[in-house]
């Protein structure tokens, strides 16, 4: 008897979908480096989409509000509905002004975070002592870095955003060969099974 073609088809739907995956991950990739070497343009790309996420579900909320009136979730949903699309008109206004806020936030978080980890670290003096030390201090370091720099550290978003394309990218490109590598070996496998005769 002829072996079914089933496992194979499936094999190779499963080969198509990691190749598309490292195909996405490959786009990510280069638009963090991208963003990387025009860190102002990143980061203004970024304040735009994040004021059209702002203003998209401020828009969302609202019609949900609305839909939910003569309920005790209405002005609740009315309120957040429109802070949220007020934040998103002034993102999208000025996204220079909005990612010089946000890096004050991101530096006062680094020294917050930092300075946490540090007395806890020094406090409690556990297993992961050193580690926890280390990470703090970095955090600090890089608070006062960003927090020193401000108002041009705005460009920081755009740099923390590439960044984060690029190991995302790099992430997908690995689960994609790696999954196609996988199927392969597993296709492999059952390809070389002896057929059972019936």
């Amino acid at each position: 008897m002829a072996r079914s073609t089933k496992p194979t088809g499936e094999a190779a739907k499963l080969r198509r979908g990691f190749s598309w995956l490292a195909a996405l991950g490959v786009l990510l990739v280069v638009a963090g480096v991208i963003g990387l070497l025009y860190t102002a343009f990143a980061t203004l790309t970024s304040m735009l989409l994040f004021g059209w996420l702002l203003l998209i579900g401020g828009v969302v909320g609202l019609l949900h509000a609305v839909q939910a009136r003569g309920t005790n979730f209405f002005w609740l949903g009315v309120v957040v509905a429109a802070l949220n699309i007020a934040a998103g008109v002034v993102v999208i206004r000025r996204p220079e002004a909005a990612a010089e806020a946000l890096a004050m936030f991101a530096a006062l978080l680094f020294l917050t975070g930092g300075l946490f980890r540090l007395v806890g670290s020094l406090v409690v003096r556990g297993p992961q002592f050193g580690w926890t030390l280390l990470q703090g201090a970095f955090d600090l370091f890089l608070g006062i870095l960003v927090l020193g720099s401000w108002p041009s550290s705005r460009y920081v978003i755009g740099t923390l955003f590439s960044l984060a394309l690029l190991f995302d990218g790099l992430g997908l490109v690995a689960t994609g060969y790696g999954g196609r590598r996988i199927v392969g070996m597993v296709a492999e496998k059952d390809a070389a099974k002896p057929v059972q005769p019936e």
